[in-house]
């Protein structure tokens, strides 16, 4: 089968049942595919040793996933392929004693697994190898550096990362594709390395939304997520936290062309007023981020502190430095403004409409970004997916959020797939 750039998950199970695909054609493009790109773009940290089994218990194509090739952040634990957690060396392992969860998952839903995705050094600020697909003297964005890029490079159609502060949402605006951050514990992070447990959330990368919603279908056996006929009766709020900080012109035009194609799908934009709470959730995360990451990385910090990068021990240094009682007014700050947040969804909006990030992917590769638009959704659970709607003025990708509340992650995709089918 000659595959087509555009194909969703859904074209190739239909194309798998009728006899005009086989199970192993994808992996073979996609294997084609990463050997032309990956000397420029970097976003494999190590490749599957072998053509992977499918599973033998299934008709071809009865399964979600089947044949789907998936790429696997480098901090979530396979037994057939190294762990370096993003240290560039100082710390690996040739592999765990179990796959975590979200990959035995897969497995069993078909999925292929093609490699481990590039990850920053635990999944924090500093930079790994990778390139951003759309030009190499850019940021991919992080931490979830390589499973953005090899998705935007066309290496695999879908891609796993975790987003502790916005290591989904900001790599997805950079690299130009949908990013979907879950509802916090809708997957497992069971064999994934922990830097903040209260914030780190397995995600994904997809070129198409249709892809991100068949994977939820799988991994979660929610039913499918139909597209709508229009967006009728949706209301829509337009604020990002924290509100004083100043969008940029690329920016504030994204989140325009986003508003329009809203209102032309008939939702309604609709006045959202946040109080000041809501400001102070931007620090808050960072207090909750640092408290738990100088717990989580301990053992690895006493022994390895020489060799890790500046930014990484400043964190683990001010979370070490950070009180008990500080933590827990941030920890209650976060589920006072659960509730609150809720009551803003149930009453005034369906869906929050948000900066991804602050614009286009920053020239360098020395860092990857400011999450700084992210961080009061994810320290608040709710579900968040990055829609990849206009270009920059330098013609690079800049992304928009779309936000629901806690457990509406169906709601936010169908109104997604909706939006997107009409545009």
């Amino acid at each position: 089968m000659t595959l087509d750039p555009h194909l969703t998950i859904e074209n190739y199970q239909t194309a798998l049942k009728e006899g005009s695909a086989e199970p192993y054609d994808w992996w073979h493009y996609c294997a084609a595919c990463i050997e032309k790109r990956e000397p420029e773009v970097q976003a494999w940290e190590a490749l599957a040793p072998r053509l992977p089994a499918l599973p033998s218990e299934v008709d071809v194509g009865s399964v979600p996933l089947y044949g789907v090739p998936v790429g696997i952040k480098d901090i979530i634990d396979t037994t057939d392929m190294p762990i370096t957690w993003g240290t560039r060396g100082y710390l690996s392992s040739p592999g765990a004693q179990l796959n975590a969860a979200l990959v035995t998952l897969l497995e069993e839903n078909g999925a292929l697994i093609m490699g481990k995705t590039v990850s920053t050094e635990f999944a924090y600020f500093t930079p790994g190898k990778t390139h951003n697909p759309h030009d190499p003297t850019r940021t991919p964005g992080g931490s979830s550096s390589g499973s953005a890029a090899a998705v935007a490079a066309g290496m695999v159609p879908l891609a796993f990362g975790t987003q502790t502060a916005g290591s989904m949402i900001r790599p997805a605006s950079y690299c130009g594709v949908f990013g979907f951050k879950p509802t916090f514990g809708t997957l497992s992070c069971d064999g994934v390395k922990p830097f903040a447990a209260s914030l780190d959330t397995l995600g994904w990368f997809a070129r198409h939304i249709d892809d991100v919603c068949t994977t939820f279908s799988a991994l979660t056996k929610a039913p499918p997520i139909p597209a709508l006929d229009n967006l009728k009766g949706v209301r829509v709020g337009i604020r990002s936290l924290p509100v004083d900080e100043p969008l940029a012109p690329d920016v504030k035009q994204a989140l325009a062309n986003a508003q329009e194609r809203f209102e032309n799908a008939g939702a309604e934009i609709v006045p959202l007023s946040l109080d000041a709470r809501y400001e102070a959730l931007v620090e808050h995360q960072k207090v909750v981020m640092a408290y738990e990451a100088s717990q989580a990385l301990a053992s690895e910090y006493h022994h390895y502190a020489a060799q890790m990068g500046i930014k990484l021990v400043e964190l683990i240094e001010e979370g070490r430095a950070t009180s008990f009682e500080r933590y827990i007014e941030a920890k209650r700050a976060t589920s006072q403004m659960q509730q609150t947040l809720s009551q803003v969804f149930s009453e005034q909006v369906d869906i929050i409409l948000a900066a991804s990030a602050q614009g286009e992917a920053p020239k360098g590769l020395d860092a990857t970004g400011d999450p700084i638009y992210c961080r009061a959704w994810t320290l608040l659970g709710v579900p968040c997916l990055n829609l990849p709607s206009s270009q920059g003025s330098a013609g690079m990708p800049v992304g928009v959020q779309i936000i629901a509340d806690r457990w509406q992650d169906k709601k936010l995709l169908q109104v997604a797939r909706t939006l997107m089918k009409m545009s």
